[in-house]
């Protein structure tokens, strides 16, 4: 079973040790040494699992669980050096859905990976790798954008922000939301700065699109939603 794997790890060496067992599950690995690169990479390459250790600089793992939880049903496994069934009770309320203890075995580990995909992929909570609304398409695993097939260049941060509106067409996010899911915890981020980034996003959908298409509207006094095409209202 072939998936995408975001693992956050500080330890350098641990974390390419998880890799390589991954990677021979024939698995698409990506690794991240802190919680706040750990939360920027689940929001734009959406994996399928994420392998989240709970000591780790900058924001801790039990943190992180709870963000991208409050967000998505991605599969998480905390591994933690903590013992005590309090430390574990804590991750799994704050929506882990399993975890190790240190010291484990890089065998039991991927065990416990694959255990967490087939559970996934039975209760049908894998997360979609492309979003399409009307004739745009966003592959969240390839970083790619179409319209009606053909690609559309963007940077990183604007398809963050497309990312965001098109995994729910039509609601509207304001600037402070937009703020915190494509930007993080950088708090020194104005809302002219979201602005300017969907005015060029705007621009280059339009260019590409069909002559008259309208794909990220302003709501006004809120922020900014993806328009969604007539007959596909949600």
């Amino acid at each position: 079973m072939s998936a995408r794997i975001l693992v956050a790890e500080d330890d350098v060496k641990q974390a390419r040790l998880i890799r390589i067992y991954l990677e021979r599950e024939g698995n698409e690995v990506q690794t991240v040494g802190d919680g706040r690169a750990a939360i920027d990479r689940a929001r734009s390459s959406r994996p399928d699992l994420i392998v989240l250790d709970v000591m780790m600089p900058g924001v801790d793992g039990l943190d992180v669980c709870r963000i991208l939880r409050a967000e998505s049903q991605v599969p998480i496994l905390l591994l933690t050096a903590r013992t005590t069934e309090e430390d574990m009770l804590l991750g799994l309320d704050l929506g882990a859905d399993d975890y190790l203890t240190k010291p484990y075995s890089p065998r039991e580990l991927t065990a416990r990976v694959r255990a967490l995909l087939r559970r996934a992929k039975a209760a049908g909570h894998t997360e979609p790798t492309v979003l399409t609304v009307g004739d745009l398409e966003v592959d969240t695993a390839r970083f790619e954008v179409r319209i009606s097939g053909e690609p559309v260049v963007l940077t990183g941060k604007e398809f963050a922000i497309l990312t965001v509106l098109a995994g729910e067409p039509g609601r509207a996010f304001t600037r402070a939301q937009i703020i915190d899911r494509v930007f993080g915890f950088d708090q020194n981020v104005l809302e002219r700065t979201v602005d300017a980034h969907v005015m060029n996003l705007r621009r280059k959908l339009e260019k590409g699109g069909r002559e008259g298409a309208r794909y990220v509207e302003t709501v006004y006094g809120r922020g900014y939603r993806l328009a969604v095409p007539q007959g596909e209202e949600r």
